[in-house]
Order: C-alpha cells, then sequence, then structure tokens
C-alpha cells in the first residue's frame, strides 16, 4: 500500500470521528461551516499489502473554540500489529469567507466527551 491509500483510509477515518462529534455532511451543507486540516503528522511503521484487512482507532487529544486535535492508529486486524499513525489539527472554518470560526457548543463538548472517553 503506497502512500496515497495510507492517506485515504485515514481521510476516511476523519469522517467517521467527525460525524461522531456532529460534524456531518447535513452539518457541513445547512450551515456553510467545515473543517480544513492545518497540520497533519503521519508516521509509516509497516507495510501493508493487498488483502490485508485494517482498523483504524481515533481519538481526540484537544479541542480549543476553533480546533480539534486527534489522532488516528492503523491497526492490522489479523494481529492489531500498528502499521501507521497519524496526528490532525483540523480548523473549523465558514465555506463561504474561508475564515476560522468557533466550534459549536454541542460538537466542542462531543468532542470534550471523546477525549475524556480515551483517556
Amino acid at each position: 500500500m503506497n502512500v496515497k491509500w495510507y492517506a485515504a483510509k485515514f481521510d476516511e477515518a476523519t469522517w467517521q470521528l467527525f460525524s461522531m462529534i456532529g460534524i456531518t455532511s447535513d452539518y457541513i451543507r445547512d450551515t456553510d461551516r467545515g473543517m480544513a486540516a492545518l497540520k497533519q503528522s503521519t508516521s509509516y511503521i509497516s507495510g501493508v499489502v493487498a488483502g490485508e484487512t485494517l482498523v483504524i482507532r481515533s481519538k481526540v487529544i484537544e479541542v480549543t473554540n476553533k480546533t480539534i486535535r486527534f489522532l488516528h492508529i492503523m491497526y492490522k486486524t489479523e494481529d492489531m500489529r500498528e502499521v501507521a499513525s497519524t496526528e490532525l489539527i483540523g480548523v473549523h472554518l465558514d465555506r463561504s469567507t474561508r475564515k476560522s470560526c468557533p466550534l459549536p457548543p454541542g460538537v466542542k463538548e462531543k468532542s470534550i466527551e471523546l477525549f475524556e472517553i480515551a483517556t
């Protein structure tokens, strides 16, 4: 699996995490708000080949007024060996002005709840 596919899998995990905290496609469409990546750091630990099944576990690390820092860890499901991880910082933004804006209260609260569960 090359870098393109790791990035795609982590992107899918990001949308799952965002959905869990209330940043769904409906939310994005209805409010004209969204998220954008500010920073991403990825570590590749072990290779993955076609046919191997994977699972990604995610956790929120930090929530500020406008940003969420989170971690995805990718494992081979066969032996739950870590194969890659990525840490991201995402900013909540107004899609029409392309400027950052505060996270809605419910999203921030749910992010904090997930942070507390993961620690």
